[in-house]
């Protein structure tokens, strides 16, 4: 007899979600006290042990045309999830959702092979527009900019991931590449860092390690076993609501109308993108599907 979770999978995924931006709204804090480059490195280095203590990196496994490709990846980490942390410097974080969520949109529309799909991240950067407000002078180059970067990152990692995906999957890939991420942030997080590291910092950084990327990427794998990745990624366009929500919520982000306009549209491109249904037997996991381990 086949045994059934109690939970089901999309609640998984969005415990995932939910997961991701807890973390990216309590690492406000963190950000404060050692700057967005040193929250990206101590989060990614927390992160690190973790996932190597969770299992041994498959280093024999590594062939010599791996390298660059492991590399690309973990590079690609470390920017996104430095990125994403100095946008929140800057501007709320659902609207940085927002325009991250544009890198893993595009990729998914471009490998469609559908002219219609191109719609969807228009759509989707008309959302933008309307959170970010320009024709009010509230515009914020900066925070749109570090977005922005993040999004480039979240996009690099999917089409890379989805290279390597046929020899490393799952929890193993990140024991690969999340140090790498940790050792490329700390080219910006410490000097950030330094002189401001306290037990109750190293302690904060563990908590948020553990929210991302740690929590949502084993419910994702569990998630993604009892579902198509197609499936995931429609659920997974509820993101940047969850960001407007938490950050109303823990950051007391208020928005108006034109951004509550603006978060639907994007949810409603992301959702159009993604088409699919539900898996009643475990699957191997996707490796092209963007699960989001940073943010």
């Amino acid at each position: 007899m086949t045994r059934t979770s109690p939970v089901p999978p999309w609640g998984l995924a969005i415990t995932a979600m939910f997961s991701v931006q807890l973390g990216s709204a309590l690492s406000v804090d963190l950000i404060g006290a050692v700057g967005p480059g040193g929250t990206a490195w101590l989060r990614l280095s927390m992160g690190a042990i973790i996932l190597i203590a969770l299992v041994r990196p498959p280093l024999r496994s590594i062939r010599r045309q791996d390298v660059p490709t492991i590399i690309g990846l973990g590079l690609a980490t470390g920017l996104m999830t430095i990125g994403f942390l100095a946008a929140l410097e800057h501007i709320h974080l659902g609207t940085a959702v927002a325009i991250e969520f544009l890198g893993p949109l595009t990729v998914a529309a471009l490998r469609s092979h559908r002219k219609r799909a191109l719609l969807w991240p228009g759509l989707a950067l008309i959302g933008v527009i309307l959170m970010t407000e320009p024709w009010q002078g509230t515009f914020n180059v900066t925070g749109v900019g570090f977005a922005a970067m993040a999004a480039v990152g979240w996009a690099v990692y999917i089409l890379l991931t989805q290279r390597i995906g046929d020899r490393f999957n799952g929890i193993a890939s990140l024991s690969l590449t999340v140090p790498i991420a940790a050792v490329a942030a700390a080219v910006v997080g410490v000097p950030q860092a330094i002189g401001h590291i306290t037990p109750g910092i190293l302690a904060a950084a563990l908590g948020l390690a553990v929210l991302l990327p740690v929590l949502p990427f084993a419910l994702e794998m569990l998630a993604l076993r009892r579902m198509t990745p197609t499936a995931f990624g429609t659920l997974m366009a509820l993101e940047p609501a969850f960001g407007v929500l938490l950050g109303l919520i823990i950051l007391q982000q208020h928005v108006g109308v034109p951004q509550l306009a603006g978060i639907a549209l994007v949810v409603l491109a992301g959702a159009a993108a993604q088409r699919g249904g539900s898996r009643l037997q475990p699957a191997r996991i996707d490796p092209a599907t963007p699960v989001h381990i940073t943010g």
